[in-house]
């Protein structure tokens, strides 16, 4: 009885250790990068993690595969689902985001000729509920620019507002070009220039606040804080040296840059943000020892106990100190019981 009990304290006292141990929050699974391993994926020349499916992300090839979008673990690299967008046949795909609706933008916006094609599409669609081989409905938007023709490699869908940007592509520097507050079903959107961008843009992305907007080329980058409705700069992106660097996305904790690139077995390469250029919401957070969210007022609030540790801490605060001291007191209770029995003649193995 006594080998009984004293097991049962011990599972009690670590039952009240464990539940007072510090929980690390769940990191996003791309943070490290990854290596995008489907065979037919030789071109991706877009990057954007789903809203509805955690650790997802979605690309496409360039022109010449069809009408194809690829959900990927961005633990393993591997394909997890094939979209065939239904009805469409794609020119010249650059970019792909993920707007706050929910819906997949898809940017048939290439024009390797310079701007010979008077206009070019997006595509949208629901992001799928379950991750599967599957063909989708497909919204068709119809895109002209209110200053003429022009190539684009660049999409990215406000995740606040919803509105749809473009940047153009040109090797002396490109503009950035925005849509109607909501595109129309049917008919033409104009997008208008609204700022200069002087990079030869490849792809760009908003963080998931919506305060940041990245644009990559193939030698480097820069970050903009996005200030009513408009970029102001702020430096340049450290970007890595890749084979054909096409895209560019942010984790979902708006802390890291992913760089994918062309090329067979193509890596998505991290870059973590620091300093000005992180989001605001990501810049207002202080991750604590666990790897968590603790916000920089509430960490600032505490007060250091005499070891240097919080003394509402990692270890869950008064709660589970209080909880651990019960268990343990309960536990030396009935062993003393245990013991006194035991001399009375009621004692047991």
């Amino acid at each position: 009885m006594r080998r009984l009990v004293r097991a049962a304290c011990a599972a009690v006292v670590a039952a009240a250790v464990t539940a007072g141990a510090p929980r690390a929050a769940a990191a996003d699974p791309a943070a490290d990068g990854f290596t995008i391993e489907d065979e037919r994926i030789t071109e991706s020349s877009g990057l954007a993690p789903s809203r509805a499916h955690p650790g997802v992300y979605w690309t496409h090839n360039d022109s010449d595969d069809g009408p194809y979008v690829y959900a990927i673990d961005g633990r393993t690299g591997e394909t997890v689902a094939t979209v065939t967008l239904a009805g469409v046949s794609p020119r010249d795909v650059e970019a792909v985001s993920v707007g706050p609706d929910g819906d997949v933008y898809v940017g048939d916006i290439g024009d390797n000729f310079g701007g010979r094609w008077p206009e070019v599409w997006i595509y949208r669609f629901a992001e799928p509920e379950k991750l599967a081989d599957q063909a989708v409905e497909v919204t068709r938007h119809t895109v002209r620019y209110a200053d003429g023709p022009r190539d684009a490699e660049s999409l990215a869908v406000h995740p606040v507002t919803g509105r749809v940007y473009i940047v153009s592509k040109h090797e002396e520097g490109g503009a950035l070009y925005a849509g109607p507050g909501k595109l129309p079903a049917s008919g033409t959107a104009t997008f208008t220039r609204v700022a200069d961008i002087g990079l030869w843009a490849t792809d760009a992305a908003f963080s998931p606040d919506g305060t940041r907007l990245a644009v990559r080329g193939y030698f480097g980058g820069t970050m903009y804080a996005w200030e009513d409705g408009g970029p102001r700069e702020l430096g340049r992106l450290t970007v890595p040296v890749q084979r054909q660097g096409e895209s560019v996305t942010f984790t979902p904790d708006g802390r890291t840059l992913l760089y994918g690139t062309e090329g067979e077995r193509s890596p998505v390469q991290p870059m973590p943000l620091t300093e000005e250029q992180l989001p605001e919401s990501a810049r207002k957070e202080k991750p604590d020892r666990a790897g968590g969210g603790e916000t920089g007022d509430e960490a600032d609030d505490r007060e250091p106990d005499a070891a240097g540790d919080d003394i509402a801490g990692d270890g869950g605060g008064e709660g589970s100190t209080l909880g651990f001291v019960l268990a343990l007191a309960a536990c030396a209770a009935l062993l003393l019981a245990l013991r006194r029995s035991k001399r009375r003649g009621g004692g047991g193995a």
